[in-house]
């Protein structure tokens, strides 16, 4: 089974722009025997404020993302998965498929996943985490976002979104400078981006 850390990491991004919290975790649930089992728990959840929120513009935006996955070791990483969805717009039950890799000082978790409703939305999620050694006590934080949606409609928007982390890594604590893309639109794309700093800290 892939190595996962107990730790639950919160992190808080302060941009340019607007404010966001973000949790997110891997868990195993166990076996009889309290091992850890093939089925793999992930479990995001974020919120963000706009600075510029009105009574009727710029209003506060949530997301709670829960995914189950079956990593047989046969399978290599890749694993069947099921996700509920629940945003600030609606309720989005999907399913797909997983890749993940998660050791000591790198993660890769990735999935292309479709929604089960009528007229869906395919989704497809990168997220690569590097933390090399600097010293014995320091290590780099890198970690690359990607989420992107497209729509099984053609006159639906698609949605780009990068968020890009480059920091130290102090034991449990995770600092330094951030940036968040986004591009929404069909023929024409609205871009918006959110530039600032962030602190992580794994509890």
């Amino acid at each position: 089974p892939l190595k996962t850390e107990a730790q639950i990491p919160v992190e808080i991004f302060a941009g340019h722009e607007r404010s966001t919290v973000d949790i997110m975790f891997f868990k195993y649930f166990k076996n009889k025997q309290g091992e850890n089992s093939r089925w793999l728990f992930f479990n995001r959840n974020r919120a963000s404020v706009d600075y510029r929120m009105t009574k009727t513009t710029f209003f506060p935006q949530f997301g709670f993302t829960e995914a189950i996955s079956y990593n047989h070791e046969k399978l290599k990483g890749f694993a069947p998965v099921i996700v509920g969805q629940v945003l600030s717009w609606g309720v989005f039950p999907k399913a797909g498929i997983q890749y993940a890799h998660i050791s000591k000082n790198m993660t890769i978790f990735t999935w292309l996943v479709c929604e089960t409703l009528e007229k869906p939305d395919l989704d497809y999620f990168l997220l690569f985490r590097y933390t090399p050694k600097i010293t014995e006590k320091v290590n780099l934080f890198t970690q690359v976002e990607s989420v992107n949606t497209f729509p099984s409609v053609s006159t639906d928007n698609f949605s780009f979104t990068q968020r890009l982390r480059l920091g130290i890594q102090l034991k449990t604590y995770q600092f330094g400078a951030g940036a968040d893309f986004n591009q929404t639109g069909n023929n024409t794309f609205t871009k918006i981006y959110n530039v600032g700093g962030f602190i992580r800290h794994e509890f």
